[in-house]
């Protein structure tokens, strides 16, 4: 199982480079950042000095989206890096939710997501895609290589996902949800004539090791509010209680009251007071190395092959040592 790093571009960039490089020194082989450039500091620049002082870790956006920047130019800036720190990006899309909407923009379309999909990947490996209805060709790229994985909840963006993206993610460590995406996407994918094997699955969620579970979970209620945004647009698509869309995932959004971008992903983020701690306990990785341990034991078992830790909290340095000295040796030992 491969395990990931996930963080916010909060100034300054050289804290998040140390932790990326402290990743990497405990067994971490990704790298991922936001992408919401009014939020934080643009991680394409950051993404340079992250690869130039890392041997083999391999970044990217956890995720951008296909409305922020032109098509070729998300394309070239991931066909740079590759050129200069050899094919060490991944990169991660989405309809987008806060590099949007805090823009006064709506979430991209699905049917703009895929053309973004086939067309980012094309260019950024040196063939030729049409962009606004304009064949275009990046001709310096030579040996390039990007994997496109996409972002998705709901029945349409999984099937998408399927049809389409080298690799699934998927922003909770819920178990059954998990099993329930996961199959739908390599459903897609088998419909479309790919291999379902093929398509990576990363599971990201909020970890924080330690036995403190109600300190824990107040650091990491963050994160129901974040994935609410999602639901929420699911709801307002299916209806509740939709047959699309498992309760499980829906019904918590009930008592949500609108949601406040300026705490986005932040510990103590107000518009997350609606969280349960059932959900948080769900959707995360909470208590001693044991705990770890035996989640992700389970996902391994449902298919996920990578593991990406928002480390968005008080404990950022304990919680990477401890998944460096007890939980990626347990689960790749």
């Amino acid at each position: 199982m491969d395990f990931g790093l996930v963080l916010q571009t909060d100034p300054p960039a050289s804290a998040v480079i140390s932790l990326m490089k402290r990743a990497e020194r405990n067994g971490f082989r990704y790298g991922w950042t936001f992408d919401s450039a009014v939020l934080w500091q643009e991680p394409f620049v950051i993404y340079s000095q992250i690869l130039a002082n890392t041997r083999k870790l391999h970044v990217g956006p956890m995720v951008t989206n296909p409305g922020t920047r032109t098509w070729e130019v998300t394309a070239s800036t991931f066909a740079t890096l590759n050129d200069m720190y050899g094919n060490r990006t991944v990169c991660g899309i989405g309809r987008g939710d806060s590099a949007m909407r805090v823009a006064g923009r709506a979430p991209n379309t699905l049917a703009r997501l895929g053309e973004a999909i086939d067309v980012i990947r094309d260019l950024a490996e040196g063939r030729e895609a049409e962009v606004d209805g304009k064949p275009l060709r990046i001709p310096w790229i030579r040996d390039g290589k990007l994997p496109v994985w996409m972002a998705a909840y709901g029945p349409k963006a999984l099937a998408l996902a399927g049809e389409k993206a080298d690799g699934f993610i998927l922003q909770l460590a819920d178990p059954y949800l998990t099993e329930w995406m996961v199959k739908s996407v390599r459903k897609a994918a088998v419909a479309a004539g790919r291999d379902p094997s093929a398509i990576t699955v990363c599971v990201a969620a909020p970890a924080y090791v330690g036995e403190d579970l109600a300190h824990a979970r107040d650091q990491c209620r963050w994160f129901g509010g974040m994935v609410g945004n999602h639901v929420a647009d699911l709801v307002s698509r299916y209806g509740e209680h939709s047959e699309m869309v498992p309760d499980e995932l829906t019904e918590y959004v009930k008592s949500r009251q609108g949601y406040d971008y300026s705490h986005h992903g932040r510990a103590g983020n107000p518009s997350a007071d609606f969280v349960p701690d059932e959900i948080v306990d769900r959707f995360c990785l909470l208590g001693p190395p044991e705990a770890h341990i035996a989640k992700l034991r389970a996902l391994r078992d449902l298919g996920v092959d990578q593991f990406a830790v928002y480390d968005m909290h008080d404990a950022k340095e304990s919680t990477i040592d401890a998944y460096g000295a007890q939980i990626i040796p347990a689960l790749n030992g």
